[in-house]
Formats: C-alpha cells, structure tokens, sequence
C-alpha cells in the first residue's frame, strides 16, 4: 500500500466523520474535501475542480428545474388532492395507495420535495380516519424512496451507477432499465409493510397540531391552532398612554423582543381616546407608535406587566371580539424547516423572518414539544415546527418558500388560492418530451434535461427566480465535490485495492456474495452519509469488482443503485425520514424495527431480481 493510496483513504475517513457528525454542512465538507486533494497534491487543481463541469452535475441540476416546474404549475398538488379523494379510510388501503401514489410521483421528481407536498395531506387522511398520523407516514417516506428506483432520474445514485458505465465506455441504461426492478422492489415493499410492517408501526398519540390538523384545504381554525401552541392565553392588548416612551420610536428602535422576550403582533391606531380603533393592521421594522394606539402582543403575564409598567402602557383586558379583530387581518401558520433551509442553526433573531416576509415566529415545537423559554435565542434545527403569524398575503409569500419551509397545516379561515392548472399540462408535456428524448436516444441525457429545464423557464411554468431560490445547492456542489474523490481513488490505486479485498474475501462464495457485499456497504453508509456521496464513492469499486470476476459490471452497478435507495433504518439516513419524524412523533428506534427486517427482505430480492434482468455473464 502506497503512501498515496494511504493518504487518501486517510482523506476519505475524514470526510465520512465530518459527513456523519453533522458539525458542518455536507457542501461545505464537499468543498474541504476538494481544497486536501489539491493541496496534498493527489489530484492536479483541473483534475479536483473537474466535477463541477461533469454532465451529471447539469443533469441533476436540470432535473430540480423540471420539478420546480411541476410543483409551481399545480401538477404535484393536484395529485394529492386525488390521494386524498381515493384513499378512503381503511388502513391497508391507505397505506397501499400512499405508497404506491408517492413512489410514482417519485420517480420523477425528488422525494423530498413529493414528501413535503404530502406530508399534510397524509396527516389529514389519518384524521379523518381516526389513526395516529405515525401509522401513515414511514410508508410515506419508504415510497418516496422506492419510487427512485423505478426511473434513471428517480434519484441522483441511478445516475451516478450510470455515468460509471459511460464513463467507462460501456452500454448505459436506458430510461427505464430501473422500472421492472424497482416494480418488484416496490411491489415486495407494500407486501412487506401491508403483512408485516404496519404490525411494527407505533401508534403515537401527539399532542401537537400535527395529530389533528387538516390539509392545506381543510386546516383547524385559527383558535384551536393558537390553543394548540398555548397562545390563546399569551395574546395581550395593550394601549399607549400619552406620556409612553413608545411614542414616535419604531419597532426596530425598540427592541422589544430582546428586551422584553415579547412579540409585537399588531397595532391598531386611534388619534383620541374617545375615538373608535382602526382596523388591526400588522407591524414591521419602520412602525411607528404614537399616543392611544392599542398595540396586541404575545409574551407571558409576567413580561407583559414588565413592559407595560416600564414603558407605561395600559393592559386592556382581552375579549373575543378583540380576537376577532386581530385575526380579520392576520392570520397563522405551520411550518416545518426543510433540510436545506437557511434558517437552521440560526436564532429567531438572526433569521430577520420579520424583515424578509413581515412575520413572526409565534412559538416553537421540537418533537412534539413546545419550547416555552427564550425561543428568540434558541437556534433553530432540521425539523423544527414553526408557528408563523402575520398578514394573509405575506403568510403566502412564505408558504411559497418551499426551499426553507414546508407548510404542515394552514387554518381554515385562511384564502385559499387555486392550483396554476392552466400550465399544469404544459408542465405535463414538458416532462414527457423530455422523457421521449431520454428513452429514444435521440439527444444525450444530458441535452434533454436542460431542454426541458429552460423549456419550463421559456413557458413561465417557473421563473429564474424560483429556480435560484428553490435549487438544491447543496446537492449539486456534494456531487461536484465527491466525484474528484473517487477520481483520486481511481488514480492512486484505491479503489482497485478495496475491490481485490472484496472479491478477495467475498468472490471465492460467487458473484452474488460480492452483490451482497457491495448492497450491504452501499446501504449501511446510506443510513449515516448521504447516499449520492456513498455511490459516488462505491460505483467505481463495484466496476472493478466486476472486471476482477470477469462479469457483466452493469449487475454490479444496479444493486449499487437499489442499495443506495433503501435509506431506511434510521431517521438521519434520508431528509424525507427526517421531514416526518416529529410530525409522526417517531424515536429512532422505530426506524430501525421496520427498516432493517426491509432492507434484508430487498437484499434478497436483489440477489433474485437483478441477475435476472442483468445476467452475470
């Protein structure tokens, strides 16, 4: 073993801690991990910077464009609405056709963004059929997984293994090569969870919203949302006395947040005491308060006597009609930070929500449980949930931001605003040129998918604008940044090294132990990094594998592929595990008693199903 080879398994073991501890962001490592390999010298600075010029950086580039396009025109939420008329209330039905909806739409767009558009539609079904909303959705997010192994662009590892093949100059897949495995996947799966694992689900009885809120049509009112969180009995009235030092100061002059820990949610103005009170209308940074205004806010008892005494406010008593008012104008909402949001590891503070979108954050819940102590300084994580309050339109603007939030439940008193259905089908016909092009080989995969990405752009199905703010950056740039990984690897003999110890060790029990070997390392690293960097990593091996016993390197690759798409075991392992972890109120535990007894029964399914459609020789 070379010095080379040392240093860069030496490098490699690095970039796993880093990705597995989660101290820094995965792109971020990505980008360290280029920066060694030019520095040390492994790889020349072309040869480290080449991935960012890889084709199968555009294509996964060009794929979050399309599925953009899809979200923003309708076509996703349409599809919910059906799940949700068709599914019915029978918990096997509902499990069989959330799968199966979930890992269609899947294969076509990324399953953390079919997740997000389902989360509370699921939730709303389990409601109306009286279960717990855990025993709905680890089958939702199992699907959306399965569903990336039914097409090449189900999922950025099928296109990885393939790259590898072209890389290498041999036959790619087509398009639907993954389809009749991942069907048998698929169809094994829903057996699996309709016989077997539905009986391991926990039956979770939450006390938060999630247990009990609607889809985004059918969502709790305003109160019983606000009772949920504990509002109903922190919203104050306040009125400005003549001689208030708040007079002619703005909110941002205030600080009343930092200083008091309370939120000011509105003002409503009166020039004279006798006078009747404006409409409630929302603050921002620049409000300015003047003499008798009645200000409405959210905080403790305490804090609230605190500021009135200090800042000579009168505290009005609260009744409903003042409730009414408050909410005419303004409204709540929940949300659920997504994996990619800006806002994690930020304070309430530091998001500067109020400046962005004229909101604010009403109250925090961390796995079910609210937070109640100083939630402006608390930082934020994947998988918070959010109360939200503000004005209508401004609540829309935010629910658009589907890169930073997922929206769980809206309430019933908000406007609802009608799916974009008169670009839906041309969404629709986008896709499928796409697809015609990618299946009949008329153009490389690469030229279809920025085809159809400025395609949706030139017809307004989605704007640049949204492309920007809704692209996974960081998914893009982990790819960039793993592939010279595996390229120095390559060059210093690594990867021929891990591949003779595996066929050394395995090869002597036949081609299907080393299948087993390289499933098993594929899906074990899935359940801790991502499972883009771990095929990246793992392809190149399972080629040469291949090559050492002389077999077809595409059976290789597949499992590879499958492998890297069964993210089951545990909450961590894939962001649409994380996603309905605290709305399903799971412990790790429940991951691991479903998904490990799952990724052995496909083991074995691939070790029948892909020689069958890939012969080994």
């Amino acid at each position: 073993m070379t010095f080379d080879i040392l240093l860069v398994f030496g490098l490699l073991a690095v970039t796993i801690i880093l990705f597995v501890g989660d101290w820094l962001r995965l792109d971020l490592v990505a980008l360290m991990a280029v920066l060694a390999l030019m520095l040390t010298g492994l790889l020349t600075p072309e040869e480290a910077l080449a991935g960012f010029a890889d084709p199968i950086v555009l294509i996964i580039a060009g794929l979050f464009v399309v599925g953009t396009g899809l979200f923003q025109t309708g076509v996703a939420s349409l599809l919910g609405q059906w799940l949700g008329q068709v599914a019915g209330t029978t918990e096997l039905k509902l499990i069989g056709i959330i799968m199966l909806v979930v890992a269609l739409l899947s294969a076509f767009i990324s399953s953390t963004g079919t997740v997000a558009i389902f989360l509370p539609v699921v939730v709303s079904l389990a409601t109306n059929a009286n279960l717990s909303p855990s025993r709905l959705l680890i089958p939702l997010a199992y699907g959306s997984l399965l569903g990336g192994m039914l097409t090449l662009i189900g999922t950025p590892p099928n296109i990885i293994v393939n790259n590898q093949l072209l890389d290498q100059g041999r036959e790619p897949f087509n398009f639907f090569a993954f389809t009749p495995i991942g069907l048998v996947m698929l169809a094994v799966s829903v057996g699996f969870m309709l016989l077997v694992g539905r009986r391991l689900l926990p039956t979770r009885q939450l006390s938060t919203s999630a247990e009990r809120s609607g889809n985004k049509t059918q969502g709790l009112p305003i109160r019983e949302l606000a009772e949920m969180y504990g509002l109903s009995s922190t919203v104050f009235q306040l009125r400005v006395r003549p001689d208030s030092s708040l007079i002619n100061q703005s909110l941002a002059q205030l600080a009343l947040r930092s200083h008091y820990g309370i939120n000011v949610l509105a003002v409503a103005n009166r020039s004279a005491p006798n006078q009747s009170l404006d409409k409630a209308h929302p603050v921002h940074a620049e409000t300015v308060f003047a003499a008798y205004d009645t200000v409405y806010v959210q905080g403790n008892r305490e804090q609230v006597e605190r500021l009135a005494q200090t800042q000579h406010l009168d505290v009005l008593p609260a009744t409903e009609q003042v409730e009414q008012r408050l909410t005419e104008e303004q409204g709540i909402v929940e949300v659920l930070l997504t994996p990619r949001s800006r806002l994690i590891g930020q304070t309430i503070e530091q998001s500067r929500l109020r400046d962005t979108y004229h909101v604010t954050i009403l109250a925090i819940m961390r796995l079910g449980t609210s937070i109640e102590s100083a939630i402006s300084t608390t930082p934020l994580r994947f998988g918070d949930t959010l109360l939200v309050g503000g004005e209508w339109r401004n609540i829309d603007a935010l629910c658009a931001d589907d890169q930073d939030f997922v929206v769980i439940s809206q309430p019933r008193e908000k406007p609802q605003r009608q799916p974009v259905t008169g670009r839906a089908w041309i969404a629709v016909a986008i896709l499928l040129g796409m697809l015609i092009l990618m299946t009949t080989g008329l153009t490389p995969t690469v030229t279809a998918v920025l085809l159809a990405a400025v395609a949706m752009v030139l017809t307004r199905c989605v704007t640049m604008e949204e492309v920007y703010r809704t692209m996974s950056w960081e998914s893009v740039i982990l790819i960039a940044g793993m592939l010279p990984m595996a390229t120095a690897l390559e060059q210093t003999g690594g990867i021929e090294l891990i591949a003779t110890g595996l066929t050394d060790s395995l090869g002597g029990w036949g081609p299907l132990a080393v299948m087993a070997g390289l499933f098993v390392l594929t899906s074990v690293f899935s359940q801790f990094i991502s499972n883009t960097a771990t095929t990246v990593l793992v392809a190149p091996i399972a080629f040469q594998a291949a090559l050492s016993l002389e077999v077809e390197p595409r059976t290789f690759l597949m499992t590879v592929a499958v492998a890297a798409s069964t993210a089951f075991a545990t909450p961590i392992a894939s962001p649409v595990n994380t996603l309905v972890l605290g709305p399903g109120g799971y412990r790790f535990a429940d991951f691991a008693r479903v998904g490990i007894l799952l990724q052995l029964l496909l083991l074995v399914t691939t070790l029948l199903v892909v020689p069958f459609f890939f012969p080994l020789r």
